[in-house]
């Protein structure tokens, strides 16, 4: 290992002049892209995510705010590619307009030899993606989790408040349940009525003298519970001394998606491998997609380099409309792509391959055209 970070020391001060002008402009566009795209994200996905968790399920705003923080490393793995990206396109884009690229063909300079430094930085930042896909999100993803738990369990309950209630809504915008506390004092609830709406065709009545919430759920003391039709019928009645029922919106799904994220390459084969492991499409495209990720990053550069390269008879930057199309197309088809996979239309390795060998024809196809011309 220090052997390697020598050499790589000793590579970095002979470096030559060319590579340093270029990834020094490289480098300034991807910290900026990375910036961009990042803030994009939180701005549109994230927050609604925020927002609806405070509205909906009663999260308070500190937890759901960390829960939204704890998913930064893997926004961050995500926009990557989208920097490298825009850092390619819009540096050869400017070289270009510049003449530049013009003064290096005259030196005898090729397109290879000005994409090598670029390629090399995409491979560096594909494999920091791929570890801070495999060590930093795991860990974040499953403290997120284990937050949003335990916030769903507690429902956000006010201390030392009398006679208040909430609510929760379905996806639809109807009730799915209503709670009623008389009292909360110490942890401790006093004359509880719970309205459930979420079963169709019936309503449940919970009413109890003393409760608590817990991570297992709701335990309630000294009740009943009472189920209805919707039409006012009585259909059955329960008395109880001691119950614990589990409130809240059903993460079932949630979590399994969340399962592929809290989990290393490695870690991901093992639990396959068990025969009893639920929704193995997901998780088998999962495991593809650990490896098909951090390889955008490569292909964005084989696409955008030659898109970058302007023709004589174009005197503006068109280097942040190329990279939002190639975005565009690669998001598209990776959406489209992995839907098929989890309808069993696909399987989970092509599902995950798809978008980058689709890019990468088109990428060799134009790379090559763009050489031939120039060189």
């Amino acid at each position: 290992m220090k052997k390697f970070i020598h050499k790589l020391i000793y590579k970095l001060k002979h470096m030559r002049l060319l590579d340093k002008y270029i990834l020094k402009q490289v480098i300034e566009m991807f910290i900026m892209g990375v910036l961009v795209f990042t803030s994009i994200i939180f701005a549109s996905d994230t927050f609604i995510t925020l927002i609806k968790q405070i509205s909906m399920y009663g999260i308070p705003f500190k937890i759901a705010f960390l829960i939204i923080i704890l998913h930064l490393p893997s926004v961050f793995v995500m926009t990557i590619p989208m920097g490298v990206l825009l850092a390619t396109v819009m540096t050869l884009n400017g070289l270009s307009l510049s003449s530049e690229i013009t003064v290096m063909r005259a030196c005898g300079i090729g397109l290879n030899r000005i994409a090598k430094p670029i390629f090399v930085f995409a491979i560096l930042m594909a494999c920091v993606g791929f570890i801070v896909n495999e060590t930093v999100v795991p860990v974040m993803t499953k403290q997120s989790t284990d937050l949003a738990l335990y916030a769903f369990s507690k429902k956000n309950i006010p201390d030392g408040k009398e006679n208040f209630t909430f609510k929760e809504i379905k996806s639809g915008g109807t009730l799915k349940r209503l709670f009623y506390v008389g009292e909360s004092s110490k942890g401790i609830l006093h004359n509880i009525t719970v309205l459930d709406a979420s079963k169709d065709g019936t309503i449940q009545i919970l009413q109890a003298k003393e409760g608590e919430t817990a991570e297992e759920g709701w335990r309630f003391q000294k009740g009943a519970i009472y189920t209805v039709t919707n039409n006012g019928k009585a259909f059955d009645t329960t008395l109880f001394e001691d119950t614990t029922i589990k409130f809240g919106m059903d993460l079932s799904k949630e979590m399994n998606r969340n399962l592929a994220n809290e989990h290393n390459f490695i870690q991901l084969c093992k639990l396959l491998a068990k025969p009893d492991t639920q929704d193995r499409e997901w998780l088998t495209i999962s495991l593809f997609d650990k490896i098909a990720l951090p390889l955008t990053t490569i292909v964005f550069v084989l696409v955008g380099v030659p898109l970058a390269i302007t023709p004589p008879r174009v005197r503006y930057n068109r280097g942040f409309l190329f990279s939002i199309l190639i975005i565009f197309v690669y998001y598209l088809v990776r959406a489209l792509s992995i839907s098929f996979g989890e309808a069993g239309s696909l399987a989970p390795a092509i599902a995950a391959f798809m978008p980058d060998f689709v890019l990468t024809v088109i990428g060799i196809g134009l790379y090559y055209r763009k050489v031939y011309t120039i060189c």
